[in-house]
């Protein structure tokens, strides 16, 4: 396994298919909820990073102590911002108790740093999330539109829930977008002109505001 850089923000070989973790995650609910499914190797030193979905993308996990603790979280999500090397993408535990530091939390990573943010409800269900990022990622090139329609229509609760959170899509049109738009990553690069046919101008706006990078 080659490594990274001394600062733990460069590139990493992970296999096809396959996801790297830290080694702070071993026997937790999150790595049990993808094992079986996808396969895990598991590394030391990968700080700040938690989980890389392939050589230049990676998982930022922040649970619901690390919100309720404080800013600590920050440092990891600049380090990697501000690596021209790695594509991070921030995964954010938001129950009932973290709720309230949730906005803080979605302000500071897609406003100030233009990172795209995923909340979760549970470790299971961020689980479920990050083998769909690695599916997305493995089958992209593939450009057959059954493949993509059945994809959506299998990608478990947890990306249905995530882009039900998303500021004025719902539940009502939540599926309506996976349909158009069964990625995570064609969504936040869908445009508003793409976006509007689906929900409208109102929700198209709010839904590229909250993927847009700040300039």
């Amino acid at each position: 396994m080659e490594g990274n850089t001394p600062d733990g923000t460069g590139p990493m070989h992970v296999p096809f298919g396959h996801i790297v973790a830290n080694e702070k995650w071993r026997g937790s609910q999150l790595a049990q909820g993808m094992q079986g499914k996808i396969k895990l190797v598991f590394e030391d030193g990968l700080t700040p990073v938690d989980f890389y979905l392939s050589s230049r993308s990676c998982i930022l996990y922040i649970t619901e102590a690390d919100l309720v603790a404080g800013n600590g979280y920050r440092k990891r999500l600049v380090r990697v911002r501000n690596s021209s090397k790695l594509q991070g993408i921030v995964v954010v535990e938001k129950t009932q108790m973290s709720e309230q530091y949730f906005a803080a939390v979605q302000k500071f990573t897609v406003l100030d740093l233009g990172m795209v943010l995923l909340p979760v409800a549970s470790q299971t269900e961020a689980s479920c999330l990050i083998i769909q990022l690695v599916q997305e990622q493995t089958k992209e090139p593939s450009k057959n539109p059954f493949l993509r329609k059945k994809r959506a229509l299998i990608s478990e609760p947890a990306l249905l829930r995530t882009v039900q959170q998303i500021p004025g899509v719902g539940k009502v049109k939540a599926p309506l977008l996976l349909q158009r738009f069964p990625s995570i990553q064609q969504l936040s690069n869908a445009s508003i002109q793409e976006l509007e046919p689906v929900v409208g101008q109102s929700v198209a706006q709010h839904i590229h505001a909250f993927f847009t990078q700040s300039r």
